[in-house]
């Protein structure tokens, strides 16, 4: 706001900008009357915030001018007084902007009654493999990282990130309100991938979210997916963000990445999603626009699973928004297909086919492994204690996965932290314009 009364000061001062005196001492400016009374500073001050909440790039405060003895003493006034209220009134904006965010998305951090204190047969999260239990949040360390070594340990260690990891920008375009770049960065030691990074027109750090789909154009809006252009919806409302996917492989019916190489793969491809996008955090976090501390990640279906490990297994984002993954094991549910051999059921091509669990088709490779031994997915969210993250349910993760979710609350209960674990609810699988505006808010509150 201060560059747009800065332009209208620059327009005034260029002859630009005229303004209009009547006989009864009101001055007329593009079609807004003022009065022009003799005003004392904090009179001042009310007056600018008053225009400051409209919002007029063409607004100019002219005022008191029978009592000022000469343009330089206005211009000093008007300067003072802007730099005085500027700063509380950003402030109150933001805050009511947080409240409005909030008052959407509270609903979704409370379990419904039914669900409240259940637990299911889910393990707990605070008890240790030799079955002791966490005391306190300095236990709590020492805990999450024992999940965090097994749960790599079986996954499949990743490579060093690559540090020092640039988004090499190939072109760019101005779209609207906002700047689209192609960019191209490494993701894994032996890969590089091309994405889109979209930025809002302004300077400033900002906050961004990076978005993981089977390719990267839907979410910038450039298919026919209907609600999933998350990336286009978000850099509307001043988010840079992000956007990856594994278009290669996804039209090569492989999905995912696999490290070395896709014969001999020695990481689990779902946690090699994950690694990607650590890197892409990486490079996202060293353009000059990006706050680094305020850095989510988003994605539904595939991506909400791509999204759901990556906020898990790497530490650095602060928020995360799940949409319809399936946040725990399911075998009844088609898409809640984790045994899959581009997920955590890897093994040597020529692969099982495509399907549930049978006799006939049993899963392969680690997933079978982990749930003889008992392994379920709420152990990585207990991982992002405390950072917050919301399910965006559907189909796959319906109202009854609250049962898994609250052994992750009392994980951040433990911690200090109320309303950091969230979940709304869709009866289907796609993601509805409703559920999405509850992820923008989510980001709005627990990012800006």
């Amino acid at each position: 706001m201060l560059k747009a009364y800065g332009k209208c000061i620059y327009l005034y001062l260029s002859g630009q900008m005229r303004t209009q005196v009547d006989t009864n001492g009101f001055v007329s400016l593009g079609g807004g009357i003022f009065a022009s009374t003799t005003r004392s500073f904090s009179q001042y001050e009310i007056f600018i915030s008053q225009l400051w909440e409209t919002d007029k790039l063409y607004m100019i405060i002219f005022t008191c001018i029978e009592t000022i003895k000469s343009m330089k003493q206005f211009w000093l006034t008007l300067l003072l007084a802007i730099i005085t209220v500027a700063p509380d009134l950003y402030s109150q904006e933001s805050l009511a902007e947080k409240d409005r965010a909030w008052r959407h998305i509270e609903p979704c951090f409370t379990p419904p009654a039914r669900f409240r204190d259940s637990v299911g047969d889910y393990r707990s999260a605070l008890r240790f493999y030799n079955g002791d239990t966490v005391a306190n949040p300095t236990e709590w360390e020492s805990r999450r990282n024992e999940i965090l070594a097994k749960w790599n340990a079986m996954l499949g260690e990743w490579p060093p990130l690559i540090e020092n990891n640039n988004l090499q920008i190939i072109s760019k375009v101005l779209r609207e309100d906002f700047i689209q770049y192609t960019v191209r960065f490494r993701w894994t030691p032996n890969e590089y991938t091309t994405g889109y990074l979209l930025v809002p027109v302004g300077e400033g750090k900002k906050p961004a979210v990076i978005t993981v789909f089977y390719e990267p154009e839907t979410a910038i809006g450039l298919s026919d997916k209907p609600n999933r252009d998350f990336a286009y919806q978000l850099v509307k409302r001043g988010f840079i963000t992000l956007s990856i996917g594994t278009k290669e492989a996804s039209e090569a019916k492989t999905y995912a990445l696999f490290y070395p190489e896709l014969n001999h793969a020695t990481i689990q491809p779902l946690s090699m999603l994950a690694y990607a996008a650590a890197n892409a955090w990486n490079a996202l976090s060293r353009f000059p626009d990006v706050d680094s501390t305020r850095i989510g990640i988003v994605g539904h279906s595939f991506g909400g699973k791509w999204a759901m490990f990556a906020s898990c297994l790497f530490d650095k984002f602060a928020c995360a928004a799940w949409s319809d993954p399936g946040i725990v094991f399911d075998e009844t549910r088609e898409s809640v297909n984790y045994w899959e051999p581009y997920y955590l059921g890897y093994h040597p091509q020529p692969w099982r086919p495509r399907g549930v669990i049978s006799k006939d088709n049993p899963a392969k490779g680690l997933y079978p492994e982990l749930r003889k031994k008992g392994f379920d997915l709420h152990e990585l969210h207990a991982l992002m204690a405390p950072r917050p993250f919301l399910v965006s349910g559907g189909s796959e993760d319906p109202v009854e996965r609250w049962i898994p979710l609250n052994r992750t609350i009392e994980v951040y209960r433990l911690l200090g932290y109320e309303n950091r674990v969230g979940m709304s609810n869709r009866p289907d699988h796609s993601p509805t314009t409703a559920s999405n505006e509850i992820i923008y808010s989510f980001f709005e509150y627990f990012l800006k």
